[in-house]
């Protein structure tokens, strides 16, 4: 891991990357930050990117340092040759790769500039600071016409984890404009308290403001999206396990942009509601962004049997605390496969739509299934939006051994460890894209076009790390380990 003292400050200074240098781009012109679409264009050609975490690749001879490879969309949608890869070690890009720093742990996009390109952020919550072990470092690479230009590294907030080790600052990343001002703001998670950038942010390495979330004590993850329709995002906070509630609380901060911590604007305990990870999208076509949350776990009781997912409905009101989740699991009727100790389902989420129909689909990862004899070969179910929300009517499962589907299920394969719906070809339909990181040492990305039927399974392809220039030494790199959305490491 690396080991240089990183500033105090919000943001270090920004530096160029291998292809162009550029300069602050702050006065250039606002093309809709906060839009889907430009969070995750980062090359202006008008097709979303897929950006994909490898935490385990190695740098050089630099073994299990990590790496991101961004995809970039077409008409055809993504491939092993339209890429770019970045690590520490890449020129510009800020630090030094080191073993078990874990570059790639989490990945972002975001408009953060304001300049009409996404921007990549990345975790590397392994990365040790000083002589903090496992501090955590995030850093940003700047979209720009045709290729990503610069780069930047954040710094944690003044104070932020003092007397703590190993927090892992970079863990899980969120974004979304929480004050309207079209700029979005970008918020932190780790093992010790989340850290909050309020943008507009500049390449010069600032941002409008920043400070620590300590109330939270532990903030491993953090969702945002707008679920009350007022053009603002709200944010959610996901603690994971705690004592007394291994199912994890959900948390909604009340306090906006603002630093003041009276208790006016203490966060909110949804009581009814549990989660490890979520996503936040419009599941029934009303206008308003839900939540959907998984709670992978069901050892000591957590979740139920093999896993669950929750709903919680967004409304005029936002979500409140008397509402109660709809909660769906592998015993419930019509969700494919049975309910399993250690299925993991719910470990992974992804919300887009994928037919075109106007409701939002759920594809929901479960790496621990089961297939035939093979432990760990993984699975994904999607589960179809409706009037009514998510409904188990269509609802279909993806494994490796599903007819069309390129490969064969093995053990350990982990299939569905990450998931992710995307419109990749701009066709209005989101593609079905799912990590297998323990496919053989490298690991493997699973893609399926969306369609009015669902995803498409003839004609899928698969991308293997390796060809998409992920590095392997004396380990596993885990390439499609992270996806764009938020998962909590237990």
């Amino acid at each position: 891991m690396r080991r240089a003292v990183m500033a105090a400050a919000v943001l270090t200074a920004s530096v160029a990357v291998t292809l162009t240098p550029v300069t602050s781009s702050a006065a250039a012109p606002y093309k809709g930050a906060n839009t889907a679409a430009v969070q995750d264009d980062f090359n202006g050609d008008g097709y979303r990117d897929l950006a994909v975490g490898a935490p385990g690749a190695a740098n050089g001879s630099v073994a299990e340092a990590g790496s991101v490879v961004v995809l970039y969309g077409s008409k055809s949608s993504v491939s092993a040759t339209r890429r770019t890869v970045v690590t520490q070690n890449t020129s510009g890009i800020p630090g030094t790769a080191e073993p078990g720093d874990e570059f790639g742990t989490a990945v972002a996009g975001a408009d953060l500039d304001r300049d009409g390109y996404a921007d990549l952020i990345v975790g590397a919550p392994g990365e040790d600071v000083g002589s903090k072990r496992s501090r955590g470092t995030v850093t940003v690479v700047w979209g720009g016409s045709g290729e990503l230009k610069g780069a930047t590294a954040f710094a944690p907030p003044a104070g932020f984890g003092d007397g703590m080790t190993y927090c892992g600052f970079g863990m899980s990343l969120a974004t979304g404009d929480m004050d309207g001002d079209g700029a979005p703001e970008l918020t932190v998670g780790s093992r010790c308290e989340g850290a909050s950038y309020t943008g507009p942010f500049k390449r010069t390495g600032t941002a409008a403001s920043t400070y620590r979330e300590p109330r939270m004590g532990m903030a491993r993850g953090v969702v945002m999206g707008d679920v009350n329709g007022d053009g603002r995002a709200e944010r959610f906070w996901l603690p994971g396990p705690t004592d007394g509630d291994g199912r994890g609380p959900v948390w909604l901060d009340r306090r906006g942009t603002s630093v003041d911590e009276t208790m006016d604007n203490w966060p909110l305990k949804l009581p009814y509601a549990d989660g490890h990870t979520g996503q936040i999208g419009d599941v029934n076509g009303d206008g308003y962004g839900d939540l959907i949350t998984g709670i992978a776990d069901d050892s000591a009781g957590a979740a139920r049997k093999g896993g669950e997912i929750q709903v919680l409905y967004g409304s005029a009101q936002g979500i409140t605390a008397g509402q109660k989740p709809k909660v769906f699991h592998q015993a419930t009727g019509g969700v494919p496969g049975t309910a399993e100790k250690g299925d993991r389902f719910g470990w992974s989420l992804g919300i887009g739509d994928v037919d075109g129909d106007g409701y939002a689909d759920v594809l929901v990862g479960s790496p621990g299934e089961g297939v035939g004899t093979r432990a760990w070969a993984g699975t994904a179910v999607l589960l179809r939006g409706s009037a009514a929300g998510p409904t188990t009517a269509k609802a279909a499962a993806y494994t490796q051994n599903t007819a069309s589907v390129p490969d064969t299920a093995e053990a350990g394969d982990e299939f569905g460890a990450a998931v992710h719906l995307t419109d990749l070809t701009g066709d209005g339909r989101a593609e079905a894209v799912v990590g297998v990181p323990g496919e053989n040492t490298d690991g493997l990305l699973w893609t399926a076009r969306g369609a009015s039927t669902g995803p498409v399974k003839g004609g899928s392809f698969d991308i293997p790390g390796k060809s998409a220039g992920i590095t392997v030494r004396n380990g596993d790199a885990r390439f499609g380990a992270a996806l764009p959305g938020v998962h909590v490491e237990l």
